[in-house]
């Protein structure tokens, strides 16, 4: 029941959680289905690019729970964690822990890397990204290099979370997936002071309305293809 429960996770963050997943699913699966998907592979890493910056403002202007300042902890406090953890004795936080307030940073990290070099990749043969007429070939080489060798690192720093995921719930007997859809967690595991009244939706909606025009703005203002250019 909800009195038993307190809201910690806000929804634009859970749908952002959930779309971001998505999203990463699919840029894979139109990545592995050819040429035939490529062009909507392209339209995928653009919708992510915005998801990405939508995530990045809302870590600053959000709830408290969403914000970088809330979970992004130094060297000491990590250790501190990390030392609870080992010990039997973890420390408490009804939102991101240290660790996992890392791993959201590492993977928003290697997803801007795979959303920004592949606005300069090339297959060449028909697809290239908005942006790889303004690098040379052997730039545009290396970058599509490394949007290949990079998406590797994701698929291991999503590893990584889903086996965090089945750990708390295994050993700890914590279920992490279900706040993330309902955005609440049990009253005995968060103060009431620690938790957040509202999902600050209209606040939310102008977030999305930046992200999206500045994707948009981004990807228009691209150089246009050489004229010699295959097509």
């Amino acid at each position: 029941m909800n009195e038993d429960k307190r809201l910690v996770w806000d929804l634009p963050l859970r749908v952002f959680h959930w779309l971001f997943a998505l999203s990463l699913l699919a840029a894979w699966l139109t990545a592995e289905g050819g040429y035939d998907w490529r062009e909507v592979h392209f339209y995928i890493g653009y919708w992510t690019l915005g998801l990405l910056l939508f995530r990045i403002i809302w870590g600053f202007v959000g709830p408290r729970h969403a914000r970088f300042s809330n979970f992004l902890k130094g060297p000491g406090e990590m250790w501190r964690y990390l030392r609870g953890m080992l010990g039997g004795d973890p420390v408490h936080t009804p939102g991101h822990n240290p660790a996992g307030g890392l791993m959201v940073v590492v993977m928003l990290v290697l997803v801007a890397i795979q959303a920004i070099t592949g606005l300069f990749a090339t297959d060449d043969i028909i697809w290239s990204g908005p942006y790889h007429p303004a690098v040379s070939p052997e730039t545009a080489k290396s970058l599509t290099a490394l949007h290949h060798a990079n998406f590797d690192w994701i698929l291991i720093a999503v590893g990584l979370h889903i086996l965090a995921i089945v750990l708390y719930w295994l050993v700890k007997k914590q279920n992490l997936v279900g706040p993330m859809v309902t955005g609440r967690k049990p009253a005995a595991l968060v103060a009431e002071h620690e938790a957040i009244q509202s999902s600050e939706l209209v606040k939310a909606l102008i977030v999305l309305l930046v992200s999206a025009a500045a994707v948009y703005t981004l990807i228009n203002v691209a150089p246009p293809p050489p004229e010699d250019f295959f097509f």
